[in-house]
């Protein structure tokens, strides 16, 4: 299994209003929502935590959900959020990225 790092993009804001994960995206104002699942997934996007380690120990410690199961739909949920530019992968640490970035 391919090492993947995740970590928001710096031109999204995202914000927690009523339980829900709300994020926009400052390029062209689009709105997404996040379910409990991606939400914490998103909170955890550090870019320095492998995706592998955010499902293990936080998704299934948190979700009573099959590691594998839970692992594939991680992966999708990145996917998507890369395809709409909310989120940035790469298959090493993303250091590069400073705190204030991590953090919008």
């Amino acid at each position: 299994m391919k090492a993947c790092y995740i970590a928001k993009h710096p031109m999204v804001a995202s914000r927690e209003l009523g339980g829900e994960m709300i994020i926009m995206s400052a390029v062209n104002s689009t709105l997404f929502t996040l379910n409990d699942v991606a939400s914490l997934i998103w909170k955890s996007a550090d870019g320095m935590t492998p995706l592998s380690e955010i499902v293990e120990c936080r998704v299934c410690a948190e979700f009573d959900v099959d590691p594998s199961i839970a692992f594939a739909d991680a992966e999708a949920l990145v996917r998507e959020l890369v395809e709409h530019g909310l989120l940035i992968a790469a298959d090493h640490p993303l250091q590069e990225l400073s705190p204030a970035e991590r953090n919008l």
